[in-house]
Formats: C-alpha cells, sequence, structure tokens
C-alpha cells in the first residue's frame, strides 16, 4: 500500500510539474497566433525600412512566461523581432484583469481569467490577489529582461532617455527602447495614491479601462459603458501632472468625449481602428479622431480583425490614410496589440509589410518615416515631461 500511495504520488508531482512547464506555453501558443498572409516587400521598401525608426505603441507580452531576449515560435514579439523589423521603441503593457466569456459588447468586472494565468506561471504570491501587485511584477519582469540584454533592451522612463536611444540608433547602435503602460486602471485599486506608486516603478503611459467598466471610467466593452468618475477625473489630472500619456483605447464613447474635453496634454488611442473603415464598436469615429488630433496626440492602428476587419496590411494602411486624410499625417501611427490574444497575418519582425502598404498607396517616405515611428516618439517624447 505504502508502495502504491508512494507511486500516485510521484504521478501527482510529475503531472503538476508537466502542468506548470507546459500550460502556459500551451496557452499562449493557442492565443497569440500567425496566420501567415502574402506579403510583397519590395526592395524599395526593405531599404526604406533599413532607415526607419519605428515605434509601436501597445504589446501585451509582459502578461506570457516567455523570455522575450530569445525569439520564439509563439507569440508575435521578442527582442531579436524587434531588432529585425527596425524597431527603436515598443511599449509594452500591463494586463491585470480580463473578464471570462470576454466580447466586444458586454461584459461585468465579476470575473478574472488572469487569476489563474498567474498561478499557473508561478508568479509571486503576493500578485494572485492584487491587480496593483501584477503590474508592479510586469514593470520588474521588463526591468529583468532590459539587464540582461547587454544594452540592446534599454527602458524608456523619460525624454532624455528617448533621445538618448535615438542619438545612439542614428549613431549606428541596434538598441530597442522599452516604455511600460498599463491596460485598465483597475489596479489602482481605487487609490488615487497608486498612480504615483505607478509611475515610481516605470509606468509612462495608462488606458482608462479595458474590457469592463472600472472605478475610473466606462469602457466600450463595459455593461453601462459611462464616462469619467470623480476618481477618473482626478486621474487624468494626476496623469498630466505626473507625465503619464493618458490612454483612451477601450474606452466607451462616453469616457473619450470627457477625456478629450479635459485635456492639456496629447492623448493617444494606442491600438485599434476607426469605424469608417472597419465598423466595429471598439473603434474611433470620426469626431474622436479629431478630438484626439485635436490635443495634439496620435491614434494607433492595429493589424487583427477587430481593428481592420482583416489580417492584412493593405487593410492597417487603409485606416492609417482615412486618418491622414481626416486630420493629417502628424496624427496616426502603429498600435498592433501583438500578444494580446489577437491573431494577426505577420510578426513584429514583418512590419516591413506595413511600409511596403503605404508606399503602394502613395505616402512619401517622410510620411512613412512619421507614421512608422515618428509621430509616436513625438507624442510619447511630449507627454513625459512633468506638468504644472
Amino acid at each position: 500500500m505504502r508502495k502504491w500511495l508512494l507511486g500516485i504520488a510521484s504521478l501527482l508531482v510529475i503531472a503538476a510539474i508537466l502542468f506548470f512547464v507546459l500550460a502556459p506555453g500551451m496557452v499562449e501558443k493557442s492565443m497569440n497566433k500567425v496566420q501567415p498572409v502574402a506579403l510583397k516587400v519590395t526592395p524599395r521598401a526593405l531599404a526604406l525600412q533599413k532607415t526607419l525608426d519605428v515605434a509601436d505603441m501597445h504589446a501585451d507580452s509582459l502578461l506570457w512566461k516567455r523570455d522575450l531576449l530569445t525569439r520564439s515560435d509563439r507569440g508575435q514579439v521578442d527582442l531579436p523581432r524587434l531588432q529585425a523589423g527596425r524597431y527603436a521603441l515598443q511599449v509594452f503593457s500591463s494586463v491585470t484583469k480580463t473578464p471570462k466569456n470576454q466580447n466586444y459588447d458586454a461584459n461585468s468586472g465579476d470575473t478574472d481569467n488572469i487569476t489563474q494565468l498567474v498561478m499557473a506561471d508561478l508568479q509571486p504570491m503576493r500578485t494572485w490577489n492584487s491587480l496593483l501587485q501584477r503590474s508592479l511584477y510586469h514593470a520588474e519582469k521588463l526591468k529583468r529582461f532590459a539587464d540582461r540584454s547587454n544594452g540592446q533592451l534599454r527602458l524608456i522612463a523619460s525624454p532624455t532617455d528617448l533621445q538618448k536611444l535615438m542619438a545612439d540608433r542614428h549613431a549606428g547602435r541596434g538598441v530597442v527602447g522599452a516604455m511600460l503602460s498599463i491596460e485598465g486602471l483597475q489596479d489602482l485599486e481605487g487609490k488615487l495614491g497608486n498612480l504615483d506608486t505607478l509611475y515610481a516603478a516605470g509606468f509612462r503611459m495608462a488606458g482608462l479601462a479595458h474590457f469592463f467598466d472600472n472605478d475610473i471610467a466606462g469602457s466600450m466593452h463595459g455593461v453601462k459603458k459611462g464616462g469619467l468618475t470623480p476618481l477618473g477625473r482626478a486621474v487624468v489630472a494626476r496623469m498630466e501632472k505626473l507625465g503619464m500619456v493618458v490612454d483612451v483605447a477601450h474606452s466607451s464613447h462616453a469616457t473619450v468625449a470627457e477625456v478629450i474635453a479635459m485635456a492639456r496634454r496629447p492623448i493617444v488611442s494606442s491600438h485599434g481602428g476607426v469605424q469608417a473603415t472597419c465598423k466595429v464598436n471598439r473603434n474611433l469615429t470620426d469626431d474622436e479622431i479629431r478630438g484626439i488630433a485635436r490635443t495634439g496626440g496620435v491614434i494607433g492602428i492595429g493589424y487583427w480583425d477587430a481593428a481592420i476587419c482583416s489580417n492584412r496590411p493593405e487593410d492597417a494602411a487603409k485606416a492609417i490614410a482615412y486618418v491622414r486624410d481626416l486630420v493629417g499625417v502628424d496624427h496616426v501611427g502603429l498600435g498592433s496589440d501583438f500578444d494580446g490574444a489577437v491573431t494577426t497575418g505577420f510578426d513584429a519582425s514583418q512590419v516591413a509589410a506595413i511600409t511596403q502598404a503605404l508606399l503602394d498607396r502613395g505616402f512619401s517616405d517622410d510620411d512613412i518615416r512619421k507614421v512608422m515611428g515618428g509621430n509616436v516618439i513625438r507624442v510619447l517624447t511630449a507627454g513625459m515631461v512633468p506638468g504644472k
């Protein structure tokens, strides 16, 4: 009997080890997919790509149990693929909570998928029941990647950091900047003071809401879809004072309108699309595009179906061209949502496909430089300057 019990115990231990080793990767592989589409990238586009400083406002790579310094066969972003794509800057978002049966229409905040993931990943126990600690852990995780990268991945937390990064790139160093953002300020746990804690940890951008209404703002995918709460208005004002960029991606129409009305700094919609070319509720209306542009901000266009109604680079370029024609080329950039449980037609190493699609639509080289990174770098540099 004793041997039998020991055998059962050993099998359970082996099963647990296999679960914790294999399950996180299997989950990610099922959610962050590349389904290749036909990519036409000419020598002309490749030559231009080699001169670009690509900047992308949104990737959820920190959510997954993966070494971002090693090229992987899953997901869409890691340092080698960023370098192959000529990235100067990748904004990495902290996702702390998503609802079960998540959808684009209406979700409550009563359930959470992420708790199971952090347990399966064997993250520190402090992250199991605290959304704030999950974000702080993501900041620590990114810092460890930067520390181990031999200077190839560099944390960006100030305009000076970003200016030094660009100077080094233009001197021939293939360094990539990494900046921290937050997807939904439910991680404040209802306390304005926690915003300062997150700022001190290196976060320089934050989306107000994600897939459910929270105590800061209404979500486009929430139940009530309301506007800013009193706490939310205090948060927006404090973000501008600290030098944190306000991101309205996923925010309800009421929230977007209120943020535009009170903004004194450039705001962004970090990742998504526009309703004129892809009529999905999360995408921006013409009035919202105009409002973001009036603040001096930038709209990040993604590459997945709910953003552009396909995963083809030509449709991303179509949305980019629409924003350019409506408010000017200075107000549009890239917001891939890579590693955000989306299916794309290409990964970060193949982003030259967007350059090609823009060339095919008649964009000039200078305008392509703006779209592929210049606009984002300009707005984030300005947004990190503390306010008065």
